[in-house]
């Protein structure tokens, strides 16, 4: 049974985890269907916006402990393959989602921990359940926080906050991440499916393009300096205003009616 399910509609990609009697925790292949699909929404103009969320009570649970400790029940090669198996694993999944050129969406119920966690720290909207939390379970395992997280985390909560919750695996919960800027919205299990419909809704009827482009540029802004932001910013208008939908905005608002962008 597939543990990823997706599909598309009205420009819409939801993906769904569905493995709940496991708190959908991520397998190898689990991992490397979420990359491909992050990839398949990033050059598919039909996809304006990707939602990815999950069945049962949690949204996930990390990476599959089990399938961890199998590897080490068959010894397999120590020498530089952890290395080669995060790099290639859970920084490109989450690498997937960060240069994804489409809005990426993540909602979050009960527990997004480890790379669950990194997965919607890498998002552009967190929508989150009143009982949702977030947690780095890395050190109780006697592990190094890896798939990104020490480079996500404190971006989005500071460098202090992120010390508290790495070095002790302590909770950050729904309400707590809200405050801090992690989550964009924190509603009732029942308020959950309005509240990612009106986000998703309304994006997949945006001008995708200029979307993507200022991703690229809120992302980027935070690793360059004043003046290579000044400089990317012009040429990404630049680019834009030769679009189709930066000609439709200016026609719209000349004829007083409502904008149909199409996405490019």
């Amino acid at each position: 049974m597939n543990a990823v399910v997706h599909g598309v509609s009205g420009g819409v990609m939801t993906i769904t985890l569905d493995r709940p009697d496991a708190a959908n925790a991520l397998r190898p292949a689990d991992r490397d269907e979420l990359i491909a699909l992050f990839t398949a929404a990033h050059n598919d103009d039909e996809v304006r916006v990707v939602v990815l969320r999950a069945n049962g009570k949690h949204f996930c649970a990390g990476a599959d402990v089990a399938s961890l400790a199998d590897r080490r029940q068959r010894v397999e090669k120590r020498v530089l393959d952890p290395m080669r198996r995060i790099m290639s694993g859970a920084q490109q999944l989450v690498a997937s989602v960060l240069d994804c050129s489409k809005p990426v969406i993540v909602v979050v119920q009960g527990a997004a921990t480890g790379i669950g966690a990194h997965l919607a720290y890498a998002a552009d909207l967190v929508i989150a359940t009143d009982n949702a939390y977030f947690a780095e379970s890395f050190i109780k395992r006697g592990l190094v926080v890896d798939g990104g997280g020490c480079y996500l985390l404190p971006r989005r909560i500071g460098v202090q906050k992120a010390k508290e919750m790495m070095f002790f695996g302590a909770k950050l919960s729904a309400q707590e991440a809200l405050t801090l800027g992690l989550a964009n919205r924190v509603v009732s299990a029942d308020e959950l499916d309005e509240a990612v419909h009106t986000f998703a809704d309304e994006l997949a009827c945006a001008p995708t393009s200029a979307i993507s482009l200022i991703k690229r540029l809120l992302n980027d802004s935070l690793d360059t300096d004043r003046n290579g932001a000044f400089v990317t910013e012009a040429m990404a208008q630049e680019i834009q205003s030769y679009s189709h939908d930066s000609g439709e905005g200016v026609r719209a608002f000349v004829e007083k009616r409502p904008t149909n962008f199409a996405g490019h």
